[in-house]
């Protein structure tokens, strides 16, 4: 987008570990200005429906500079953190290129209403607000990509493996799409454990929803659970937590109800620790 390479959840991570995020928003930096925004605006540039922030601008700059030079991302994303301190190792799923497109019917005007065409993410997302008909999501690139180094062997030699209550489509699903990752997850020894991004039917935070109706999927957490599966079969699931309230059976995994509501760090310390104990691993 504009030139530049962006990792929005690799970016969010760093953000938020590094104590940068903007808490409202929930991405980008806090303290933002958009005097870059406003100039592209003034010259026409498009898309005009996406824009970015000055200071999370520079961190795209310094992450394209460095892939144009021929850094691979997790060298780059190393480089990254350096600035932020997360206190955390984060590595990207993949140093290949992986890009998340999805077909719906053109909404117009134009030539094209009408028909069925291919557009990136972000446009689904932030221009039509997932407010189109869709027939499908493409994680292109993702069928040549093999995992980061290191990225296989962290998940071989934990001690316990947690996925995040993230969108279940767009977010982990194009993490497992990766070559080596689902299966480094069904192979380690670590106990698996999944935290439901659906509470009382609605999601989380952002429209996860309309990703797991396009996909076939109700948004509950017994349903998502389902979507993820058990070890024991032919999943990645040992243990799923859900929301207390919620309900969820899904057979060879243990389903245990707690808060999930992200309200402070403490709050989410506790969820931690409740995916800890579910996955009998104490500190």
């Amino acid at each position: 987008m504009f030139g530049v390479r962006i990792c929005p959840d690799l970016d969010t991570c760093m953000y938020t570990l590094g104590g940068g995020i903007d808490p409202e928003r929930g991405w980008g930096h806090k303290n933002e200005t958009w005097n870059a925004k406003e100039e592209l605006a003034a010259y026409g540039v498009q898309p005009d429906w996406f824009g970015l922030g000055d200071r999370d601008l520079a961190t795209h700059l310094v992450r394209t500079q460095m892939l144009r030079a021929g850094y691979p991302l997790s060298d780059i994303t190393e480089a990254l953190c350096r600035r932020w301190s997360p206190g955390a190792r984060l590595l990207p799923a993949s140093d290949d290129r992986c890009e998340t497109h999805v077909v719906i019917t053109d909404p117009g005007p134009g030539e094209s209403a009408g028909e069925k065409r291919a557009v990136h993410f972000q446009e689904w997302w932030v221009r039509y607000r997932a407010q189109v008909p869709t027939d499908s999501f493409a994680f292109i690139g993702a069928d040549k990509a093999t995992a980061a180094p290191g990225v296989t062997d962290a998940i071989e030699n934990a001690d316990i493996v947690l996925i995040a209550p993230s969108n279940p489509v767009v977010s982990v699903g194009a993490i497992l799409n990766i070559g080596g990752i689902r299966a480094a997850l069904r192979s380690t020894k670590a106990p698996v454990i999944g935290y439901s991004p659906i509470i009382a039917g609605k999601p989380l935070r952002g429209m996860a929803d309309a990703c797991l109706s396009v996909i076939g999927v109700p948004s509950t957490s017994e349903a998502v659970g389902n979507y993820y599966g058990a070890r024991s079969s032919t999943g990645i699931l040992d243990g799923w937590l859900v929301h207390e309230g919620d309900h969820a059976e899904i057979d060879g995994v243990k389903v245990k109800a707690v808060p999930l509501l992200m309200t402070e760090p403490a709050v989410t310390a506790e969820m931690v620790r409740a995916g800890m104990e579910l996955g009998g691993v104490t500190l």
